[in-house]
């Protein structure tokens, strides 16, 4: 597929002569094609869901979910990686971030590095992935050698797979079991995907990792009742969830907390139901970590 042909590689009318207008200019047509992005996740919520539930079903057979990209897409998985086990007190292993040229590529950008179609199914033998895992391919273009290659190698072992990409019909979308196409057109600067393309992929990833967490037990209402809190600002926040949750008086939520070594959730049912941290643990454990269900058998839900 000729690069100029790509939906993410073409000129972008509403900013030609981009250079020659003002600094309040630049980001009003900056802001204006901004506010398509989301509107153009909405149209992928299906496949979004599917993954979702992929991603579920991964998680919960003690497989890991790998998120592959290069560049701005490499970064992006990266990130939302990192990000879930502070907040939802997950196993850094469960979920991975894998870019083109591994963590010196993230800080030091070397693009010839998204070429390299068989580096990518090394990753896959390395990591040794099997067919309990999932592979959630990011890439603009759709065509990226690296993802592909990834995704090829995990297909053959009997993988799920994923593509996450900006260009409808690419190379990715005929290859992978679920397809999330965001089509949001010609950047600001012409290819410059760490724009709009970047930031969809980044809305994607925020809606399946956040929304598989939900249906794993890590939130309760929609407060993050597996935070790891193990800096001040962070014991903090597990006291004032404690305190919206149950009404209870600081010094008896900083003691419950204490008691369960700052872990929310056992400090909620201690909290809500009078029972010692033993005991909150054993319920927790029995139903799989969901608050809802074990202060349901404790009759102490709502």
């Amino acid at each position: 597929m000729n690069k100029l042909g790509w939906v993410t590689e073409q000129r972008n009318p509403k900013s030609r002569d981009l250079d020659k207008k003002s600094v309040a200019e630049i980001l009003r047509i900056m802001n204006e094609e901004d506010k398509s992005v989301a509107e153009a996740v909405s149209h992928e919520l299906e496949a979004i869901e599917r993954v979702v539930h992929a991603f579920v079903k991964t998680y919960e057979r003690g497989g890991r979910i790998f998120y592959v990209g290069a560049g701005t897409s490499g970064r992006i998985g990266v990130l939302d990686a990192a990000e879930l086990p502070p907040t939802f007190g997950i196993p850094p292993e469960r979920v991975q971030g894998i870019m083109a040229g591994g963590l010196e590529a993230f800080f030091r950008a070397d693009e010839s590095l998204e070429d390299d179609r068989e580096a990518g199914r090394i990753v896959v033998r390395e990591k040794q992935m099997n067919e309990r895992d999932l592979v959630i391919g990011l890439t603009a273009s759709g065509e990226t050698p690296f993802v592909l290659g990834c995704l090829e190698e995990a297909k053959r072992r009997g993988i799920t797979t994923v593509g996450v990409t900006n260009n409808p019909n690419s190379t990715i979308t005929r290859e992978v079991d679920i397809a999330v196409i965001v089509v949001v057109g010609p950047e600001v600067i012409a290819g410059s995907t760490r724009l709009k393309a970047g930031t969809a992929q980044k809305l994607v990833l925020n809606m399946i990792s956040t929304t598989a967490m939900i249906k794993l037990g890590k939130v309760y209402d929609n407060l993050m009742v597996d935070v790891q809190a193990n800096n001040q600002k962070l014991r903090r926040r597990a006291e004032s969830i404690l305190s919206e949750l149950t009404g209870a008086d600081p010094e008896r939520i900083r003691t419950a907390l204490a008691e369960a070594g700052y872990e929310v959730k056992p400090a909620l049912l201690m909290l809500k139901a009078n029972i010692p941290y033993p005991e909150a643990k054993r319920l927790l454990g029995k139903h799989r970590g969901f608050v809802r269900e074990a202060l349901r058998e404790l009759g102490a839900e709502g």
